[in-house]
C-alpha cells in the first residue's frame, strides 16, 4: 500500500474549509482544526449545562445509560470517518447492523452456538462490505448510489432470515454483558463503551499517524493524484467497505445483545444518526480532511443531547428536529465562514493591487 508525499495530504478540516496541503505553519493547522476544536467545546458546554439544569444528569448511572445508548452509533462512526475522509459513504450500515442482529437471532433458533453464530455473523458483513466495495471500485458506480440500492437490499435479506419475528431468549451471560447497568469493575464505563474507546484510539493511529491513513486523506483530496502517487486506491477503498461492513454486522450483535432482542428492523434509520454525527464533528463530506477527534465529539453531542432532552421530557420528534438542525448546520456553517474568509482575502489582494 502506497502513501500519498507529505505535500498532497489534505490537512484534517471543518467542511468547507478550503483544500490546502498540508505546510507544516502552525497558524494554518490550528485554523484547519477550529471546527473540531468549536465542536468540543460545544459538547462541553452542553455537558455543563446539564449538570447545572438537570436532577441526575452527572450520575454515573445516567452518564453509563447515555454512553451506552450511542454506543452503537459511536462503532459505525468509525470506519465512516475512513469512508468519508477517503471521498466515499456507506448508507446500507443500518441494514447491515439490522442482518447482523437477524442473522444472530435466525442461528440461534437453529440451534447454533453463540461462540459459532458471531464469526459467521462477521463473515456475512465482510460480504456484504465487498459487494459495495466491489461494486463501487471495479463496476465504477457512485458508493452513494450503490448503498442506497443495498440498504434495501440488506434490510430486505434480514426479514427474509427472521421475518417479522423478535428472538429473546439469549443467554443471560451474554446479554448482561451489554446492558447499561454491567460496568467495568471501578468504573462508570460498560463493556461496549471500552470495546468503542479500544477501537477509536486503533483508528485515530491508523488515520492520524501512519501512511495508510495519509493515503486516505490523499485520496479524498484528489484521487487521481493520489493514484499517480502510487496509492493503490480502488484497493484501498474496497478494504474500507469491507471494515465498514464488518464494524456494522459486528455492532448489530451488540445491538441485539444490550436489548435482548433480535429483529430484522433492529438499527432502523441509525445511518442518518452516524452520518450526522460525523458531518458535525467536521468530517467533510466531499473527502480529505477531517479529525476523529471530531466525529467522537459529534457522537458525543448528539447523545449527550439527546440524553438532556430525554430527562427534560422533550419529545422525540423535537430530539429528531434538533439533530437534523444540528446536521444542516454542521454542513452551512463552515461553508459560509469559508465563504467570508474568502471574500475577505480578495478584497484585501484587490486593495492592495489598487
Amino acid at each position: 500500500m502506497g502513501t500519498a508525499p507529505e505535500t498532497q495530504e489534505a490537512v484534517p478540516a471543518g467542511p468547507g474549509a478550503a483544500r490546502t496541503p498540508r505546510t507544516g505553519g502552525g497558524a494554518l493547522r490550528s485554523a484547519a482544526l477550529r471546527w473540531d476544536t468549536a465542536v468540543g467545546v460545544l459538547l462541553v458546554a452542553v455537558f455543563v449545562i446539564g449538570l447545572g439544569s438537570t436532577d441526575g444528569f452527572g450520575s454515573a448511572g445516567n452518564l453509563a445509560f447515555a454512553l451506552n445508548d450511542i454506543v452503537e452509533v459511536a462503532l459505525i462512526a468509525l470506519p465512516m470517518t475512513l469512508l468519508v475522509v477517503a471521498g466515499q459513504i456507506d448508507l446500507s450500515v443500518a441494514s447491515m447492523l439490522g442482518l447482523g442482529s437477524a442473522l444472530t437471532g435466525a442461528l440461534w433458533n437453529a440451534g447454533w452456538a453463540f461462540e459459532a453464530i458471531v464469526p459467521l455473523v462477521l463473515l456475512a458483513g465482510a460480504a456484504g462490505g465487498l459487494l459495495n466495495g466491489w461494486l463501487v471500485t471495479r463496476v465504477g458506480l457512485p458508493s452513494l448510489a450503490v448503498t442506497i440500492g443495498t440498504l434495501a437490499l440488506y434490510r430486505g435479506l434480514a426479514s427474509v432470515a427472521l421475518g417479522s419475528d423478535a428472538v429473546t431468549d439469549f443467554p443471560q451471560k451474554y446479554t448482561d454483558w451489554a446492558v447499561d447497568t454491567t460496568t467495568v469493575p471501578g468504573t462508570f464505563l460498560t463493556y461496549p463503551v471500552v470495546l468503542f474507546i479500544v477501537l477509536a484510539v486503533i483508528t485515530a493511529i491508523v488515520l492520524h499517524a501512519t501512511g495508510p491513513g495519509r493515503s486516505l486523506f490523499a485520496i479524498g483530496a484528489q484521487e487521481e493524484a493520489a493514484y499517480f502517487a502510487g496509492i493503490r486506491v480502488k484497493r484501498i477503498k474496497l478494504l474500507l467497505f469491507v471494515v465498514a461492513g464488518l464494524f456494522a454486522s459486528f455492532t448489530g450483535v451488540v445491538f441485539t445483545l444490550r436489548y435482548g432482542s433480535a429483529r430484522a428492523d433492529n438499527g432502523l434509520g441509525f445511518e442518518m444518526l452516524v452520518i450526522a454525527s460525523v458531518l458535525l464533528g467536521g468530517i467533510d463530506f466531499d473527502g480529505g480532511k477531517g479529525t476523529l477527534f471530531g466525529a467522537v465529539a459529534g457522537v458525543l453531542l448528539i447523545g449527550i443531547l439527546k440524553n438532556l432532552l430525554t430527562l427534560n421530557d422533550v419529545a422525540n420528534e423535537v430530539q429528531v428536529i434538533v439533530t437534523g438542525l444540528l446536521l444542516v448546520a454542521s454542513v452551512l456553517t463552515p461553508r459560509v465562514i469559508a465563504s467570508v474568509v474568502e471574500r475577505r482575502h480578495r478584497r484585501r489582494a484587490a486593495n492592495a493591487r489598487s
